[in-house]
Parts: structure tokens; sequence; C-alpha cells
């Protein structure tokens, strides 16, 4: 009999990292987040009016997604503007539409 080995050979690092990225996307307070900034850069205060967050909730889920690298932010005049830089989340998104569509049709 011809066995085919379980794993596909993911290096173990690409498997830490994403493991911590999806443990990071695993809250639907920074789902909302990353996918009003797939949109557009945007402030804080419109990410908690999009979004329905208190500025200090807020302010701590990007700080997170900020370390992790998943967005960046720049200043623009008075305000910090977030933006994603991590592909793979558009990908985690898009996957998660798709699954929503079959599951819905």
């Amino acid at each position: 009999m011809n066995r085919r080995p379980l794993l596909r050979g993911i290096a173990p690092e690409l498997l830490l990292r994403a493991a911590e990225t999806i443990k990071l996307l695993g809250h639907p307070e920074r789902l909302k987040i990353v996918e009003a900034l797939e949109e557009e850069p945007r402030s804080v205060s419109e990410l908690c009016r999009i979004c329905g967050l208190d500025q200090p909730i807020c302010s701590q889920h990007l700080c997170r997604l900020r370390r992790h690298g998943v967005v960046v932010a720049k200043r623009r005049g008075q305000h910090v503007v977030y933006r994603v830089v991590d592909a793979k989340v558009s990908h985690i998104l898009s996957c998660i539409r798709t699954c929503d569509a079959r599951r819905s049709a």
C-alpha cells in the first residue's frame, strides 16, 4: 500500500508564524478592524465609528496588530492613520468570505 505523509512539509517556523497570525486574528473586533483597514487607511476615530468600539479598546487592538506587523501607523497632521501591510490578512478575510458564501448558498 502506498502511504502518503500526513504533512506536506511546511517549515516549522512558518507554522509558528501562521499560528500566531491566526490567533491574533481570532478576535472578532480585530477582524472588524482589519476588514475596515482592508478598504483604505483609517484613523482611530474612524475605526471606532465603523467598528462600534470605544477608543481605548480600539487602540489596544491596533497596538497588538502593529506589534505583530499586521498594520503600520503613520501620522497625518493631528491624526494617526493605520493601514494593513500583511498580505496574508486579505487572503484570510477572503477565505472567511468564501466560507460564508458557501454556507449561505
